[in-house]
């Protein structure tokens, strides 16, 4: 059972999102401000987080970027502002998705679940911080790469995108499946920058023709990170 965190200073959304996620077999548990948000889901480990972004003591948007710091989790940002510049700040602040209010309950679960679908669950990043393959270090919290024992500049969606592809080997990723995760839900997008980012990656990595893993090209599809097998000599 996917146990969501509720957080909303309004006792009645909480209410009728509670009501409606139990009515689609969901655990909720709930947070009445952003601090109280924390403490829940170091506490709970929620498979996702709904944030409101006006809240006391700590707002979403504050409790949303110590909660991103912490924890690999989904995040659904919840504003009654119907305004870019707090959908694109969310976004930045590494929300998963943003809906406005008033909104329909029944469409709510229904974005809940779209982004469990892609999503992991809940993880500290204690556990993921860094990632070691044979000639190819990623370090998360430093943002750094070392690749054949040389540091390895990248813009943050590259390093994002190398990252998520890195941490799930073997996993085949579509275009579009890669420009929700990087670049956000409602980023509006050709399919082609995953390409041209994948083609700068490639190049900075260098990666040897002998190489145990490669950033393999599934045609008609997208892309994975594969692990393989020394040639032998």
């Amino acid at each position: 059972m996917s146990k969501v965190l509720i957080a909303d200073d309004e006792a009645h959304i909480r209410e009728i999102l509670r009501v409606y996620f139990h009515k689609e077999g969901f655990d909720v548990v709930e947070a009445e401000d952003g601090q109280q948000a924390l403490l829940m889901v170091e506490k709970e480990e929620p498979n996702l987080v709904l944030l409101d972004i006006m809240m006391p003591i700590m707002d979403g948007i504050a409790a949303c970027e110590e909660i991103r710091r912490r924890y690999d989790i989904p995040i659904i940002m919840l504003t009654a502002k119907d305004e870019d510049e707090d959908r694109i700040l969310g976004l930045e602040k590494g929300a998963d998705d943003y809906i406005t209010k008033p909104f329909n309950p029944r469409e709510v679960v229904a974005r809940v679940r779209a982004v469990l679908r892609r999503s992991g669950g809940f993880t500290k990043l204690v556990d993921k911080r860094k990632i070691n393959y044979e000639g190819l270090s990623i370090d998360r919290e430093r943002m750094e790469v070392h690749a054949g024992g040389r540091l390895v500049t990248f813009t943050t969606k590259e390093f994002e995108l190398l990252y998520f592809l890195a941490s799930m080997p073997g996993k085949v990723y579509s275009r579009n499946q890669l420009l929700e995760s990087i670049w956000g839900y409602t980023y509006f997008g050709d399919t082609r920058t995953v390409d041209t980012h994948i083609k700068r990656i490639r190049q900075k990595l260098a990666i040897p023709e002998d190489s145990t893993w490669d950033i393999e090209t599934v045609w008609g599809v997208g892309y994975k990170f594969e692990l393989k097998e020394r040639p032998s000599v």
